[in-house]
């Protein structure tokens, strides 16, 4: 979520740096001072989620055609200010990253946690935005919807706002557009604000790094080493709490107490103790301890872009890449199709199960109490495994090793401390390897027909394939999704039943307008799970 304290200080103590644009003008100025490109503002979608849900009935499951039509809504606005759009989503957490994703995590819980409790008091969802949760999955569901709606969207495979950064920087974009300082500390282009973004006359706010450097007496290369020491999601707030707690000592023996002197302390600090050309090199000049010195060093280059440079290390080498730990399972030529369809946003989770074996899955709308309905991520457990088996080795290798899916799935009961492994089952009736790039690319009827099959056999559900062959394709899906769900839970009413049902026979031929006439009873029953058979449709 960026830097800590950065966003209030630059809107409450240094005014300055936050500069009111108009972006059809800077669209134009943008387009004359390049004409050879067309004004692209690259959008943070994760942080775009809580702008673009706007819906009244989200603790439901949502509503979908409402959301499809506000996301029209706010591509109809760039497109008649001659803005192009392109869409990065999160498609991995990285391993330095995770504590804080953890403790992220295990707060939102807290949150579903009141949620529910204010359900069963008052018998309806919560009317504050202080007690909201975005409906499951919307960031996934997300991807697909631009997708549908003809725009270009992008699923990183590293830290995503370094994606974000990177491409719009390489790519001579005009702006990105999101919700994290962590852009104001990258060097790239211009950062735009989508909590301040007014539709109706295409204005917000531009978070000056410029401004920002002048007001703080520090140059561009110094801001990776300004948000370290105040604390990010890679750095703890309180591994730097000595440092800082020197400089703002040093810095009130010489200036009087005002607001936001922690900024202008760490800045003054990193002033005074700037690396010279004769003097010590790096962040060997802040006199550190080896955790601290570690700790910086790390976190200044995950902010250093392709080809950047930085006073603050001796060596100005990226951050290196991260290791394919399944390149002995996966051959080259899958885990390439994979990547690319991965960073497109045609698929979920599948490169990350062939890369690294680490896939995570965030928090649901599910209650705690609840003991006769499973969790998500338990009822779809023996899916996942043979999922993973259709990836992966299911057989232990020449050395016995058996291949595992480190799973960070959060659900009410667990704490987080560390991944449950999970290891790859065979499908019960499939006939030697799978062909993965058949099964990806080819559209013959007899791999069709091959397709098909695996997804029941994927559910468990082969014994319906004759049944099933009079249906459709996305029919099948979502038909394999209640038939599984209905089969493990004993749970689902058959009123339920319909309800899912009714997603794909109806709501996806209604448009936004016919779904507000319906009349409550029958919207509420229909918007119990648009939003899972929605992705189920698109995949």
């Amino acid at each position: 979520m960026g830097v800590k304290g950065l966003q209030y200080f630059m809107e409450g103590c240094c005014p300055d740096s936050c500069v009111p644009v108009d972006l059809k003008q800077m669209a134009v100025d943008h387009v004359k001072a390049h004409p050879d490109s067309a004004a692209t503002v690259v959008v943070d979608g994760m942080a775009c989620l809580r702008y673009w849900y706007r819906c009244q009935a989200w603790v439901h499951g949502g509503q979908w055609q409402e959301y499809m039509h506000i996301l029209q809504e706010f591509l109809d606005a760039f497109t008649a200010a001659d803005i192009r759009l392109v869409f990065f989503f999160d498609g991995t957490v990285e391993e330095q990253k995770r504590a804080e994703w953890v403790k992220r995590r295990l707060r939102v819980n807290q949150d579903i946690a009141r949620i529910f409790q204010h359900i069963k008091t008052h018998g309806q969802q919560p009317n504050s935005r202080d007690l909201f949760c975005l409906p499951s999955g919307l960031a996934t569901f997300s991807r697909f919807a631009l997708k549908s709606l003809g725009q270009e969207s992008r699923c990183s495979v590293r830290e995503g706002d370094y994606e974000i950064s990177d491409y719009a920087l390489s790519h001579n974009c005009m702006g990105i557009l999101g919700q994290d300082t962590d852009f104001v500390i990258y060097n790239t282009v211009p950062y735009l604000s989508i909590n301040k973004l007014n539709l109706n006359n295409m204005t917000t706010v531009l978070f000056s790094r410029e401004r920002l450097c002048h007001v703080l007496k520090l140059h561009m290369t110094d801001l990776p080493l300004l948000a370290c020491l105040l604390g990010n999601d890679v750095v703890p707030e309180q591994q730097m709490e000595r440092l800082r707690n020197s400089a703002l000592a040093s810095y009130r023996m010489k200036h009087k107490q005002v607001q936001g002197d922690k900024v202008y302390a760490v800045a003054d600090f990193i002033s005074v103790h700037h690396p010279s050309s004769e003097g010590t090199f790096g962040v060997s000049s802040l006199s550190l301890v080896e955790a601290e010195k570690e700790a910086l060093e790390k976190g200044i280059r995950l902010y250093l872009l392709t080809g950047q440079m930085s006073p603050w290390l001796e060596s100005s080498r990226a951050f290196p890449e991260s290791v394919c730990l399944m390149g002995n399972y996966v051959p080259g030529d899958i885990l390439q199709a994979a990547m690319e369809k991965h960073t497109q946003a045609e698929c979920f989770l599948v490169y990350n199960v062939l890369y690294d074996g680490v896939v995570e899955c965030s928090n649901t709308l599910e209650d705690e109490d609840e003991v006769e309905l499973p969790p998500q991520a338990v009822l779809y457990l023996p899916v996942r495994e043979r999922i993973y088996g259709l990836l992966l080795p299911v057989q232990p290798g020449c050395s016995g090793h058996t291949v595992s899916v480190k799973e960070w799935f959060v659900f009410p009961g667990n704490p987080l401390k560390e991944p449950n492994r999970v290891t790859p089952k065979p499908l019960n009736h499939l006939k030697g390897p799978p062909d993965l790039m058949a099964l990806w690319f080819r559209t013959d009827p007899e791999v069709k027909a091959v397709q098909a099959s695996t997804l029941l056999d994927v559910f468990d559900l082969y014994e319906f394939t004759e049944e099933l062959k009079q249906f459709d394709s996305p029919l099948i899906a979502v038909i394999c999704l209640v038939t599984y769900i209905t089969i493990q839970t004993r749970q689902l009413s058959l009123e339920d039943v319909d309800a899912y049902l009714s997603q794909a026979v109806c709501v996806r031929f209604k448009s936004f307008r016919e779904m507000q006439q319906l009349r409550v009873s029958l919207s509420r029953r229909l918007c119990l799970s648009e939003s899972i058979v929605f992705t189920l449709l698109c995949s």
